[in-house]
């Protein structure tokens, strides 16, 4: 974590970049039968996602999925490639790390603490979620937005992003964004010419970025992401580039 006013900002999204499936769909394939019932199957494109995972842990819980039973799912999915390697590394003092998901409060804090990271990060912006004193698991919306619209109405991650750097008491000589989905192409475009992305290779993010006449932006007036593209597969890819950074500004105080 991090103890110094200067730091390189390393921000991750977390399913399918911290963790190697999307957590929502794991807790799903709990339903009896591994099915979504017929009259669930499409209200999240009438609802929204937040509104149908919602039901759908309603639906778990009526049918005695429990805590535990959920906390097992979500601690069993692997961390992506390289990527407990990276964080073991950004343990280091260059760094400040924080996670800006889609998913939800209890299942990120399960997977961290699972895999041992918790204190590796700094900061989580996510939907906030609990389990009632009946159980249920519940979920609410980070926030509600109408500014942005690459992103969904409970989360903009590029907002998020800035708000971060805003208040934040350190200076962040780099910042670093790494991502899979086209949710993560709004903070893309926050960063400057000195920071970094870094789009998981074969996922939606990286097929905007590769393909800027097709991607998000395109067609309608978006400013193109000024930062370095880095492209990943692994978190050691990740690594490599954190290393360097840090040797070369902050090896006075790097432990390296």
């Amino acid at each position: 974590m991090s103890t110094s006013s200067e730091k390189i900002l390393v921000a991750f999204d977390f399913d399918h970049t911290l963790v190697d499936e999307n957590s929502d769909i794991e807790i799903i394939k709990l339903c009896p039968g591994g099915k979504v019932p017929a009259d669930l199957k499409h209200q999240w494109k009438k609802t929204g996602w937040i509104p149908y995972m919602g039901a759908i842990f309603e639906y778990l819980h009526e049918n005695s999925v429990t805590e535990s039973d959920m906390k097992n799912i979500i601690a069993n999915i692997p961390f992506t490639p390289g990527m407990s390697d990276l964080l073991e590394y950004l343990r280091n003092s260059c760094f400040e790390v924080i996670i800006i998901s889609d998913s939800n409060s209890v299942f990120i804090n399960t997977a961290l603490e699972q895999k041992g990271f918790k204190d590796v990060v700094d900061k989580v912006y996510t939907n906030p979620a609990h389990y009632d004193e009946n159980g249920l698991l519940k979920i609410a919306f980070y926030h509600f937005q109408d500014w942005c619209d690459l992103s969904t109405e409970n989360m903009c991650k590029g907002h998020i992003l800035e708000e971060h750097i805003r208040q934040s008491d350190s200076k962040y000589r780099y910042v670093l964004y790494v991502g899979d989905g086209i949710n993560d192409f709004c903070p893309a475009l926050k960063l400057k010419e000195t920071d970094y992305v870094f789009p998981r290779e074969n996922y939606s993010l990286w097929e905007a970025l590769i393909k800027p006449d097709e991607g998000e932006g395109s067609d309608k007036g978006q400013p193109a992401v000024q930062a370095q593209i880095v492209n990943w597969s692994s978190g050691l890819e990740i690594r490599e580039v954190c290393k360097k950074l840090c040797e070369e500004k902050f090896h006075e105080s790097c432990n390296l």
